[in-house]
């Protein structure tokens, strides 16, 4: 069945009008070197997908697609683990993924309500691919942010077509950010949240391995940039009777280092570390979950194998320093992208979510000798 999908509902990687990142400004997060794009896509193989919905003045939604690799992923299973910092949300898939240490479909995010959309796009994905047409499980692993302040939540908007065409449209190369896929209704530390992605390469004497982020922000606290309190400058930060924000944060990590399920965890973990580097607090209703895959192409799992054993070659624990220390700074960073790529939005019942005011940061972060001249 051929899908039909207004054209007007897509933005495609590579027309999307990116604003400035966080680098463009002169400002530099930790001492590890990004990739070629700063994005998750500098880890071979990587593709991202979005589907954007804003139509209308109430509709503010989308998809946002992340494969990790060109072969179909159900026949060649990848290394993964899912780490729960704060576990008030919707993500899907998550029990399978700790029994067996594999991701055996692409990534998806979305809206809260409509993980359930995403997954049964996921099973017709995976069960329409070649060499599949015997599948009879599929564990669809889903992630989600409620976008439901600026986006009609309740309307379920987003349909099998749209998160099909987010897989569709998947590149390479440079990554949209801000109001693009799952980040088109988000909110982060009260201004226009969304999609950021970074990355980093750590040195070859170390063995020159990539980590690439990519988070859907949504989430609250008290914001800091490279350690410059900039709520407290800007005097924007929750207060009242509580400090309490509900949001929620979805981290996707990707590397091509030989890192197995147990040790993909201990990376998950330390990305929760870079969210807490920019302020973020996860709160109470707070969904803070990262996804963790290893790429690496000798350690694909074939679905087809015929051996009860499996040869595979991992990192040792003594080895995993250096790929902490690039999550964080990849996490931490691919936040601040997707606030600097987000863009002032109203939408439903006419609310309205600030951009981050640029230039107001900028004076701050000179102020306090935090930007390079």
């Amino acid at each position: 069945m051929r899908l039909l999908i207004p054209i007007f509902l897509l933005f495609s990687i590579s027309t999307f009008s990116q604003k400035p990142r966080l680098r463009d400004y002169g400002i530099e997060v930790g001492v590890l070197k990004p990739g070629k794009h700063n994005a998750i896509t500098d880890v071979a193989g990587v593709k991202v997908g979005h589907t954007t919905l804003s139509i209308g003045d109430s509709i503010r939604t989308g998809v946002t697609a992340i494969l990790p690799h060109d072969k179909g992923v159900y026949q060649w299973k990848v290394p993964a683990a899912i780490y729960i910092g704060n576990g008030y949300g919707k993500l899907a898939g998550y029990s399978q993924v700790k029994e067996l240490g594999n991701i055996e479909t692409p990534i998806i995010l979305t809206n809260t309500l409509s993980v359930a959309a995403a997954t049964e796009a996921l099973i017709t994905h995976t069960i329409t691919q070649p060499g599949n047409e015997n599948v009879g499980s599929v564990n669809s692993v889903v992630g989600e942010t409620n976008d439901g302040y600026l986006n009609d939540i309740r309307g379920r908007h987003v349909k099998e077509e749209h998160v099909l065409a987010a897989l569709k449209n998947a590149e390479s190369g440079k990554v949209a950010e801000g109001n693009v896929g799952a980040g088109t209704g988000t909110v982060c530390f009260q201004y226009k949240g969304g999609i950021g992605t970074s990355s980093r390469v750590i040195p070859e004497n170390l063995g020159g391995y990539t980590v690439g982020v990519l988070v859907q922000t949504n989430f609250g606290g008290v914001f800091e940039l490279n350690g410059v309190p900039i709520a407290k400058e800007l005097d924007n930060y929750p207060r009242a009777y509580t400090y309490d924000v509900d949001g929620s944060c979805m981290m996707v990590v990707m590397t091509d280092a030989p890192v197995d399920a147990r040790n993909l965890e201990r990376m998950a973990k330390r990305a929760i570390m870079g969210l807490a580097k920019t302020g973020g607090i996860a709160s109470n209703g707070s969904g803070d979950y990262v996804i963790a895959v290893s790429t690496a192409k000798e350690n694909l799992i074939s679905n087809n194998s015929q051996s009860p054993i499996m040869q595979n070659s991992f990192l040792k624990n003594g080895a995993m320093t250096p790929l902490f220390l690039a999550t964080i700074e990849a996490t931490q960073e691919a936040i601040y992208n997707s606030l600097f790529g987000a863009e002032t939005t109203v939408g439903r019942d006419g609310h309205e979510i600030k951009a981050l005011p640029i230039d107001k940061v900028l004076e701050i972060m000179k102020k306090h000798e935090g930007l390079k001249e």
